[in-house]
């Protein structure tokens, strides 16, 4: 449940907040009767409010100097300011100062619920990248000095929704970028306005500036219609440039011109288009070593360097580990509608050690795999991979009782008799005993390593619905070797369609 302080110094209406807060049974309230009382209860609260509605107009403190305040000491509470004689200066300061949104007098308990609703939405993005431990520089030194990795995460948030500066996120594919940037976007002046992302490395080069900026009618071959670009769609929000290292170099040079003068042309057009877009650019390229060949532009570079930001390697942060499983579990119970409680010992020590060089995009797809095969409320060690539990030395098929240890990798299974060990010692007989059928069945490796292997494929198909290329990516299965399975066991993937 979240908590809530609302500050007015009218009774009335600070009671009818309260009441439509209270109305929808997810909110814990408090009230303050004006700034300098916020601001006690504020800093007394154990745990902090998760939002603040607060007045503009009080007496002894107003409400944007209570902001401020709250925003020095909290910089990712949610606050929302109220006013009956709103001005845009007012507004424009406020959001500048950290606030989510500004709303005017009187308010509507359905439009107060549902900006509450907005600014929790965009704040959940920041609890979504908050394991990616973003480390922003300035000047060449770091600037982020709290050690909680969620402060660090809500302190670059916070700076970077004051301003309209472009911003470079760097780091290697799976780091998170695109949550990055959408989290500053929709923290952001600019969260009412579109954000649009594209894919630099995914363009065709002879299409790349029409995509961008648009052509007109008869342009080019196959131009049949006039076709606005991102830039234009994205008029008043974010233009993500996903893989901006792999952008050719005649668009860097018209990139460049955006970002300098603030207009663009489209293809086959000779009039002159004005932009109001903030550009967020995302690379995993070495963008220092691309200037040095030519690559790369080095002006372009430092127009989109203003504010980089650095997503390191999930191997670097595996304290991160746990927290991200956390995530990634109460996302996919309620993707698969599945009550997983967490993971087994064996299981965390596995994927504490494994070297991700798919970063978080790896982790998470792994989680989801193991939601897909897991049949109890405890992810096991045979619910994972068979490529995270191999990177550690684990047999998939030698895998011990799901109540021992994985810390290290087990020896073939040892037989016992009388106490005595005797793995070791022979008869000269290296014919084997004969066994009924039944047990003869189970004792046979090969027949378990294929029943074990029809049974998963079948639990796949079942879970995505029969379709082969979703089953192959997520069950980290290759699709030939996927195909060929299913010939060779007779399976009929439409009949779990």
């Amino acid at each position: 449940m979240l908590k809530v302080l609302v500050v007015d110094d009218d009774q009335g209406l600070r009671r009818a907040v309260t009441s439509a807060l209270l109305s929808t049974g997810r909110f814990e309230v408090d009230e303050a009767f004006d700034g300098v009382n916020a601001l006690e209860k504020f800093k007394a609260a154990a745990p902090k409010h998760d939002i603040v509605i607060l007045d503009v107009d009080m007496p002894r403190l107003n409400g944007l100097e209570a902001l401020r305040q709250i925003k020095e000491n909290e910089p990712g509470t949610i606050v929302l300011m109220l006013t009956a004689h709103a001005t845009v200066a007012d507004a424009v300061q406020a959001v500048k100062d950290g606030a989510f949104d500004f709303l005017s007098k009187p308010i509507s308990a359905d439009g107060l619920i549902a900006l509450v609703d907005r600014a929790i939405q965009a704040h959940a993005l920041i609890s979504n990248i908050a394991a990616s431990s973003p480390v922003m520089v300035e000047a060449g030194r770091k600037i982020i000095g709290n050690t909680s990795q969620m402060q660090k995460v809500f302190n670059i948030i916070h700076k970077l929704a004051k301003v309209d500066t472009p911003v470079l996120i760097r780091g290697a594919s799976g780091t998170g970028k695109e949550l990055v940037a959408k989290a500053i976007h929709f923290n952001s002046s600019r969260k009412d306005g579109k954000f649009v992302a594209i894919n630099c490395s995914a363009i065709p080069e002879n299409l790349f500036e029409s995509e961008l900026f648009g052509h007109e009618k008869g342009s080019f071959t196959g131009a049949h219609e006039r076709k606005i670009g991102k830039f234009q769609f994205a008029e008043g929000g974010t233009l993500f440039l996903d893989e901006v290292g792999d952008m050719p170099p005649l668009m860097q040079v018209k990139i460049l011109r955006v970002l300098q003068e603030k207009l663009f042309t489209p293809v086959g057009s000779n009039r002159e288009i004005s932009s109001n877009v903030r550009i967020i650019a995302a690379t995993n390229r070495p963008l220092e070593d691309m200037i040095k060949t030519g690559a790369f532009r080095e002006d372009l570079f430092y127009r989109l360097n203003v504010v980089p930001i650095f997503l390191p390697n999930l191997a670097e942060r595996k304290d991160d580990i746990e927290r991200l499983i956390q995530i990634f579990i109460k996302k996919f119970n309620e993707t698969h509608k599945k009550r997983v409680t967490g993971l087994s010992a064996d299981a965390l020590n596995v994927l504490r050690r494994h070297e991700w060089p798919g970063n978080i995009r790896e982790l998470e797809n792994v989680i989801e795999h193991a939601f897909v095969l897991e049949p109890g409320h405890v992810i096991t060690l045979a619910s994972l991979p068979e490529s995270v539990l191999s990177s550690c030395g684990i047999d998939l098929l030698q895998l011990p009782d799901q109540g021992t240890s994985a810390e290290m990798p087990r020896p073939a299974p040892v037989a016992f008799e009388g106490g005595r060990d005797v793995t070791d010692e022979t008869d000269g007989d290296e014919t084997p005993e004969p066994l009924d059928g039944a047990l003869a069945q189970s004792m046979d490796f090969n027949a378990q390593k294929e029943a074990f292997e029809k049974e998963f494929i079948i639990k796949a198909l079942k879970t995505f619905k029969g379709r082969i290329n979703q089953t192959a990516l997520h069950a980290n299965i290759p699709k030939k070797t996927l195909l060929r399975k299913i010939e060779k066991y007779g399976i009929v993937a439409k009949d779990y369609i």
